[in-house]
């Protein structure tokens, strides 16, 4: 199975400039828990409802500080024809439960989730093993309250 198969087509997305507050209200809006960030068409990073509330809510971020200051910028991605065996073998090493889907050049054509997969996939064990390793504690993605503090520490600086 591919991801094209399973992918969620239509992606709201967000600017760099665009504030926290923003895209937490976009997040509400469409019901979502991760926007893409585009820069001319081209994805730049992605910012999640985690990053809003431990990135800027629990470092003290006020929230018309552009989202550019806890977004992801470095962002797994997949193209459409990846199979989704190999999706979930990367998001299982990135620790992640959603990736956008890019075309050539980084421009987003939809985004795929750990919740699509479990609904679509036909080896439910493997998105079951996948979310048990993205839950896992520490990782590339480990927002601790130690790397709370020295990020705060640093944005300060």
């Amino acid at each position: 199975m591919k991801v094209s198969d399973i992918m969620t087509a239509s992606v709201d997305s967000i600017r760099s400039t665009d504030t926290i507050a923003y895209a937490a209200r976009r997040m509400a809006e469409v019901d979502s828990g991760a926007l893409p960030i585009l820069s001319n068409g081209k994805l730049v990073g992605i910012v999640t409802d985690r990053d809003i509330a431990v990135r800027a809510v629990a470092a003290g971020i006020a929230p018309d500080v552009p989202v550019q200051r806890i977004m992801s910028g470095m962002v797994a991605t997949c193209r459409p024809d990846d199979d989704v065996g190999c999706v979930l073998a990367l998001m299982s090493r990135e620790q992640i439960r959603r990736m956008p889907v890019c075309a050539d050049g980084r421009e987003v054509v939809g985004i795929v989730a750990l919740a699509d997969l479990a609904a679509h996939a036909p080896d439910k064990e493997d998105v079951a093993d996948t979310l048990a390793d993205i839950c896992e504690r520490g990782g590339l993605h480990c927002q601790t309250e130690h790397q709370v503090e020295a990020s705060f520490e640093e944005m300060v600086k």
